[in-house]
């Protein structure tokens, strides 16, 4: 499996839902992190889109240079790029980066905020604009490698000889990432993309997304592959585990909630609603009872937070199984975060990669490297504990 983690452009903190211990998200700390991940060996980063955020293309733009291995997976917004301009950033980014871009194609779900960018149509007809931004994209790219132009006139979009000078490294074009949960949705995945992600709902659900979109690539001689977006709280033991699971939401107010799931329930999202209703399955409280929506699966996040609203929540073998059953349900890749991002980066890494079939990992240690201290030895980045004997002479 591949594992990725999150740059929060929009904020983070030790607490969901309000001001106390929030961080300063400037280029220093999102440099911190992104480093972390990079030299924790994470496969990349996530970097969310809207107004709520920092601009994702200035922001790992700026990072590239800071990191070697980390692929930025970034978002292409249909309506605010043109097909054209988005083929242009996304080349010289890979070529930039050495290859290291992955493409998040979004349609957007609120109305509000894609009025306020100059976007007013129907959830249908962003589908169906996105479907020809994706394909004009695609056609753009594959054809920078032989230099031809290429002609497109749909409902929604146009080009005439449209042309990319420098292509990207990556072949045919850097791989195209994509969620929603509606029928729109699940045909474009099955046309257009290479990862088509689900938000952290039950297994049992997310396989049932998982299956539909399979079958309906399948028709059309496709395969693709699957990934799962999702918080994360790990601790050494499940009871430590929780207990940091209810001090994120421990200074939420009752306002506050409902101001949340007011705005998100404005939404067209498919995937919004669905993710709003978890959290309700136990009434609405707040207790770890009706929010465990399934064994070590956790809805408290999206009291507050758009989008991406469930934790795996457990010790660390607990996490892992967790993430296992995802697998089994068909998904080869995570995108996880965890607050403060910084510190939940190396927690995860340090307690959960090694109980992973990981294609990546943390890179190996230097020829002959040991790295001591006088409570154990660093073997390729894992800690070996060793009986601890007093020294005669001073060490």
């Amino acid at each position: 499996m591949k594992v990725l983690w999150f740059l929060p452009t929009h904020g983070d903190s030790r607490y969901l839902g309000t001001s106390d211990g929030a961080r300063e998200v400037g280029y220093d700390y999102l440099r911190q992190i992104a480093q972390a991940a990079d030299q924790l060996g994470y496969y990349g980063v996530l970097t969310p889109t809207g107004r709520s955020c920092e601009d994702p293309w200035v922001v790992t733009s700026s990072l590239i240079g800071a990191t070697k291995n980390l692929r930025f997976l970034v978002a292409l917004r249909p309506g605010l790029h043109q097909p054209s301009l988005a083929a242009r950033m996304a080349a010289t980014f890979d070529r930039l980066s050495g290859g290291r871009l992955l493409i998040n194609l979004v349609t957007g779900g609120d109305p509000n905020e894609l009025a306020g960018d100059g976007v007013i149509t129907s959830h249908a007809e962003r589908y169906e604009a996105s479907e020809e931004f994706i394909r004009i994209w695609c056609e753009i790219v594959a054809r920078s490698h032989d230099s031809e132009a290429y002609d497109f006139e749909g409902k929604h979009l146009f080009v005439k000889g449209a042309k990319l000078l420098y292509p990207p490294i990556q072949t045919p074009h850097p791989p195209v990432w994509f969620g929603g949960s509606s029928d729109a949705a699940h045909d474009l995945a099955a046309e257009h993309v290479e990862t088509y992600l689900s938000w952290g709902e039950p297994p049992e659900e997310v396989k049932k997304k998982f299956d539909d979109v399979k079958a309906r690539a399948a028709k059309r001689g496709r395969t693709i592959k699957f990934g799962v977006r999702l918080h994360v709280i790990v601790r050494e033991t499940e009871e430590e585990a929780w207990a940091a699971a209810d001090k994120l939401i421990s200074r939420l107010d009752d306002e506050t909630v409902a101001r949340a799931q007011a705005a998100f329930a404005k939404m067209d999202s498919e995937g919004q609603r669905r993710m709003a209703a978890l959290h309700k399955q136990g009434g609405g409280g707040r207790s770890r009872e009706a929010l465990e929506i399934s064994p070590h699966l956790w809805a408290g996040v999206g009291l507050v937070r758009g989008g991406a609203g469930t934790a795996i929540v457990g010790n660390p073998q607990q996490v892992a199984n967790k993430l296992r059953e995802y697998q089994e349900a068909g998904a080869d890749a995570f995108v996880l975060s965890g607050y403060p991002h910084l510190e939940e980066a190396y927690r995860f890494a340090e307690l959960v990669f090694p109980l992973l079939p990981l294609e990546h990992g943390a890179p190996d240690a230097l020829p002959g490297q040991k790295l001591s201290g006088p409570f154990g030895e660093v073997v390729a980045n894992h800690f070996v504990p060793k009986s601890f004997e007093p020294k005669t002479s001073a060490s």
